[in-house]
């Protein structure tokens, strides 16, 4: 789960992490306020949407009186703003940040994440904070200093000299640096988070550090232990078709492609993704009902993915095992009756009731086809979506 940047600096906050004087507005007049209490200029409007290159897209100004606090607040809320990390159409923004302005000297980039392959958390540095730190480790990797942490030892004061040094960081700001990584390290054990990114942390040129920017995501299945953060969540930033799937325990995301998947199982999905773009067409989504779903969970599956415009046909690949195939047919069958399918529905199932789930699909007469084998499913659809299109 992802929130906003201001929401994340107000746990910076509670963790002793410094972060510029401010608050969010959502209306012009609130943002003036905001401005008025700051006492004096410049200050920064930051438009808060959950994605990434908002001052290339027009999301981030720097104001230098009131007049210009006022009309950037009113270019920024109300706008779709369109970054590499959001929907072609963008993002529409409700709310903005001000903070106050910071006398910057150095920035850099400073993020703590997960290796799973190490099964240890890693902690990410760099000098060229501010810039896109993906084009960075990609184009320039040795700027990228990582330092590896056993989890069940926590941060130990060598791990912060190795990044410190790394970083080439003055004398002046070594103690808060510490401090500020062994708080995020914390943080980020605390409230089980997948990532979390600061870029810039700066140095100011009054020798400080402080936290410019904010960026945390949650481990969704650890999300029970943290009501707080279920709190912070917006659904305005989600595709609406996720927020309805995640209300039946569906892991469902939205792609580009032209071919509705349903499966049970993330690695059977991922390997009916790659054999469908084999085939020659795109996948539309990722649809995992999961092991144990029931008739009802699969006809909402079924629902939700008819929902895309853009699906022209659907795959349905099921190993039977917990969901038997008679349930999923079942399921199938009541939501074509109830949805009216419009597109081609090709459905390839092996596993536990495989007979009896291919007569339920034979006898209902509904034009359902039956595949052989995952390669036959995947050539069917990629066939009929051509047609379909065409």
């Amino acid at each position: 789960m992802k929130i906003h940047e201001y929401q994340a600096k107000k746990l910076f906050k509670k963790y002793g992490i410094p972060i510029p004087d401010g608050d969010v507005a959502s209306t012009i007049d609130g943002a003036k306020q905001i401005a008025n209490k700051l006492s004096g200029f410049p200050v920064v409007l930051k438009a808060q949407i959950h994605a990434g290159g908002r001052g290339k897209g027009g999301g981030v100004k720097l104001a230098t009186s009131m007049d210009e606090a006022v009309q950037f607040a009113d270019q920024i809320i109300g706008m779709a703003l369109v970054t590499d990390q959001t929907r072609p159409g963008g993002q529409k923004v409700k709310k903005i940040l001000v903070e106050r302005g910071i006398n910057i000297s150095e920035e850099l980039y400073l993020g703590i994440t997960l290796d799973r392959s190490n099964a240890k958390i890693v902690v990410m540095a760099s000098k060229a904070g501010g810039m896109d730190i993906e084009t960075v480790a990609e184009e320039s990797p040795e700027k990228i200093i990582k330092v590896y942490i056993n989890p069940l030892l926590g941060i130990l004061p060598f791990h912060c000299r190795d990044i410190a040094f790394g970083l080439q960081l003055p004398p002046s700001v070594m103690k808060s640096f510490y401090e500020i990584l062994t708080n995020l390290y914390r943080l980020f054990v605390d409230y089980d988070c997948s990532l979390l990114e600061i870029n810039p942390l700066v140095i100011t040129k009054e020798e400080t550090m402080i936290a410019l920017d904010a960026k945390i995501n949650f481990d969704d299945n650890a999300l029970f232990r943290h009501q707080e953060i279920v709190d912070y969540r917006d659904l305005d930033e989600e595709d609406p078709l996720e927020v309805e799937a995640s209300k039946y325990n569906l892991n469902y995301i939205n792609l580009d492609g032209n071919v509705g998947n349903m499966v049970n199982g993330a690695g059977l999905a991922m390997a009916t993704m790659d054999i469908i773009k084999l085939a020659g067409a795109e996948p539309a989504n990722f649809l995992d009902v999961g092991g144990g779903a029931n008739e009802e969970m699969v006809e909402i599956g079924l629902k939700i993915i008819l929902s895309d415009k853009n699906v022209k046909g659907i795959l349905i690949n099921i190993f039977g095992g917990i969901l038997r195939c008679d349930v999923l047919a079942k399921g199938v069958v009541e939501a074509a009756r109830k949805t009216g399918i419009n597109v081609p529905v090709v459905v390839r199932m092996e596993g536990t009731n495989v007979g009896e789930g291919r007569r339920i699909l034979s006898e209902s007469g509904l034009n359902l086809i039956t595949a052989v084998d995952l390669e036959d499913a995947a050539q069917r659809v990629a066939k009929l979506v051509k047609h379909n299109k065409n």
